[in-house]
């Protein structure tokens, strides 16, 4: 397969998400979209509106020769709508979180392994360019802050806030820890819903990292910031603007070189002047204007016709999951 050739795509599941889906397979040229799958008639009234695919009811309505489909379905059919196409090696993108439990993710695993299909599941926080940004700055952290809050947006509501928003940034302390989890504890309130709507959690890992994840679904704001702190530099990065400040401290900057300025500063500015022009460096980190999930899918269509392993595998997918089963069980544990 060549890279020039489109790959033979279906969306299954167009609903809230899964529209935009839609909409970046009929606009990627790397993207052949063959067919939609929705049950709902309204939703499949719309994509005919929008684009010349196939509208189907069903999965096992699907043409011969998709060679990769987009998953945006309920969480609870992750498992049974993906093992069978996977099983017949047909590359699949799940939308997060991945499944409901660590054996239909296994499961899900396997199926990809033994017949050769991409398995890639949708942290599309990890295409956004803050979090490329931060990276590529290879800092080692010690102390991770996460806070995602928005209103409530009638969605997602067959699982709580931790499923449904917290796992982002699961997936992104996981991957910026670079450890196990030693150590969960959490406490999460319903306020709107059965479920947590308002969680938070303090994870320590193997290496001696923390994190703090705090996630709401009732906010009157919308906000998502990241805070890294590391022995020699601290980093803020907010999601939403996309953009991010790096502070970074001089080897020269230790207690007997401040005390030393100290004593020759006739006030706090002036000191604190000193200790900012000439001991820490101020970075503003520029992040281009990208869409993580057309980078997300565009990542997927490669992987396929490539067969090279995707950033977020089912082994990524699934330890995001693992970790947030622990904050759920660490919440029950609270109740």
């Amino acid at each position: 397969m060549t890279s020039e050739r489109a790959v033979r795509t279906a969306v299954i599941g167009a609903g809230g998400f899964g529209r935009h889906h839609v909409r970046i397979h009929s606009e990627l040229p790397e993207s052949d979209l063959v067919a939609v799958v929705d049950p709902n008639p309204e939703v499949q009234a719309r994509v005919r509106e929008t684009c010349g695919a196939l509208v189907l009811s069903d999965v096992s309505e699907l043409p011969a020769g998709i060679e990769a489909v987009s998953i945006a379905v309920p969480t609870e059919h992750h498992h049974a709508v993906a093992q069978p196409l996977l099983a017949r090696g047909i590359s699949t993108l799940i939308e997060k979180p991945m499944v409901r439990d660590l054996e239909e993710g296994r499961d899900l695993i396997r199926a990809a392994e033994m017949s050769g299909a991409i398995l890639q599941v949708g942290h599309v926080e990890r295409f956004n360019p803050a979090v490329r940004a931060l990276r590529e700055h290879q800092i080692k952290p010690r102390f991770i802050e996460s806070q995602r809050v928005a209103p409530f947006s009638f969605r997602s509501a067959d699982v709580g806030v931790v499923l449904d928003l917290m796992i982002h940034d699961i997936d992104i302390v996981l991957h910026l820890a670079a450890s196990r989890p030693s150590r969960v504890e959490a406490v999460g309130v319903p306020v709107l819903t059965p479920h947590e709507d308002i969680a938070n959690a303090r994870v320590v890992f193997e290496n001696g990292c923390v994190a703090n994840l705090t996630a709401s679904r009732v906010a009157t704001k919308v906000e998502r910031k990241l805070r890294v702190f590391s022995p020699d530099s601290y980093l803020v990065m907010d999601f939403g603007k996309r953009g991010g400040v790096l502070y970074r401290k001089s080897p020269d900057l230790t207690v007997e070189r401040v005390l030393q300025m100290r004593s020759g500063a006739t006030s706090m500015a002036d000191l604190q002047g000193a200790v900012f022009e000439n001991l820490l460096t101020v970075e503003h980190l520029a992040v281009p204007e990208t869409d993580p999930l057309t980078e997300e899918i565009r990542q997927f269509l490669q992987c396929t016709r490539e067969r090279t392993t995707p950033e977020v595998g089912g082994a990524e997918g699934l330890a995001a999951v693992s970790l947030a089963l622990d904050v759920l069980a660490g919440i029950r544990a609270n109740c």
